[in-house]
């Protein structure tokens, strides 16, 4: 193994960013970062434009959510991410992988083509029920499935059983193609396992971090 990347595994994180999924609900991450043991600064990124943030004419688009992300990455740092909120983490990773010590996705619905998974469309319904919200997320359809290989992040998939939006067998595509990742299946978990299943997830969280 290259010496860079022996180095990356041997860093221990010293700040955790939670990312929050489509409708940039914050407090999604709350319940798990509550329980959570390991030592280390929490920082619950926000989207502008969604879920009673303030816009920000500064962020338009995927892009600029990724180097808001990227910006504050100043020292050794986990990506815990919801959802749509697992394409951020990725494409963030992929741009600072030397401070990116760890990597959580939870059911990740998007940098790939889903519909061959047999995964539910969510984006007609988002759009539906949140007209007001950025298109950002339910526009998004890059695929990231070439670059993933070059990500040796260790990576925690979790990833419901009862999960219409991103089946498991979206997780286990992720762990096929990410060089050092595990993939745990919460039996009857859904696509908000991460928050309903918080008493389950944050100790392999925390596992994880230290691992």
């Amino acid at each position: 193994m290259p010496a860079a990347k022996f180095d990356l595994l041997m860093q221990k994180p010293t700040q955790l960013f939670f990312l929050p999924g489509a409708l940039g609900r914050t407090e999604f991450w709350h319940p798990a970062s509550n329980l959570l043991t390991y030592p280390a600064s929490r920082i619950h990124v926000t989207w502008p434009g969604f879920s009673g943030i303030p816009a920000d004419p500064n962020v338009t688009g995927i892009d600029d959510l990724v180097a808001k992300v990227v910006a504050q990455l100043d020292q050794p740092s986990a990506i815990i991410a919801q959802s749509m909120g697992g394409v951020v983490a990725l494409l963030a990773a992929l741009k600072k992988p030397e401070l990116v010590t760890h990597l959580v996705l939870s059911v990740t619905s998007g940098g790939m083509d889903l519909g061959a998974f047999g995964a539910e469309d969510w984006r007609p319904a988002t759009r539906a029920e949140h007209p007001d919200f950025p298109d950002w997320f339910t526009s998004y359809h890059e695929d990231l499935t070439p670059k993933l290989p070059t990500l040796h992040i260790p990576t925690l998939l979790l990833w419901g059983d009862a999960d219409r939006i991103s089946p498991v067998k979206v997780g286990q595509r992720l762990g096929s193609l990410l060089p050092r990742a595990e993939l745990h299946v919460f039996p009857g978990a859904g696509h908000d396992l991460g928050c309903t299943f918080a008493d389950l997830v944050a100790p392999l969280i925390d596992r994880h971090l230290r691992s």
